[in-house]
């Protein structure tokens, strides 16, 4: 992971994570049937890390521009109440979050992949991209993560919250039994 101006300080503070969905926790790739349902492929890591970093105080959110019933499914699964779909403009969602949740913009990471997620990310405390962002995107991040999205980038960024929270060492010490 690429670290830039001091974000493992500002990953202690994180109380809110918000991600993207296409490109971030899928591939990016959009598939369709003949009949034109969607699918799209997330990441059984991300959703793991996702819920470990919930367990911990860590509140995840998603804020996408698509509107997707596949999505919907997915976000169910994985518990997240915080879920806005159909966002254009993702400002209005994350000023929704922050006072549904009483929360500053510097308690809140955003993970995104294209410039629509750049109104959000210029506003949060801990602004990520991942791997195969596009190159605005990651000049305005504070990390830019090693993996892809769809490909554990989410999960990487997980970890590195707990890390940086110092409860990594306990969470995982439920799985070595």
């Amino acid at each position: 992971m690429k670290l830039l101006n001091k974000s493992y300080l500002r990953a202690k503070q994180i109380q809110l994570i918000i991600f993207d969905v296409d490109g971030v926790l899928t591939d990016g790739g959009l598939y369709f049937s003949d009949d034109g349902q969607e699918f799209k492929r997330f990441n059984s890591l991300d959703g793991l890390g996702i819920k470990i970093l919930k367990d911990n105080g860590v509140e995840p959110a998603v804020i996408t521009a698509r509107t997707s019933t596949t999505v919907e499914h997915r976000m169910k699964n994985l518990g997240i109440k915080h879920f806005y779909q159909g966002q254009e403009d993702k400002v209005i969602a994350f000023n929704d979050l922050l006072e549904k949740l009483n929360l500053k913009a510097d308690q809140v990471a955003y993970v995104g992949d294209d410039v629509i997620d750049l109104p959000v990310m210029t506003k949060v405390g801990l602004p990520i991209a991942v791997a195969n962002a596009h190159d605005l995107v990651k000049d305005n991040a504070c990390l830019v993560t090693e993996k892809r999205g769809g490909h554990g980038a989410v999960r990487e960024v997980c970890d590195f919250i707990l890390k940086a929270q110092n409860n990594y060492d306990s969470a995982m010490s439920v799985y070595l039994v």
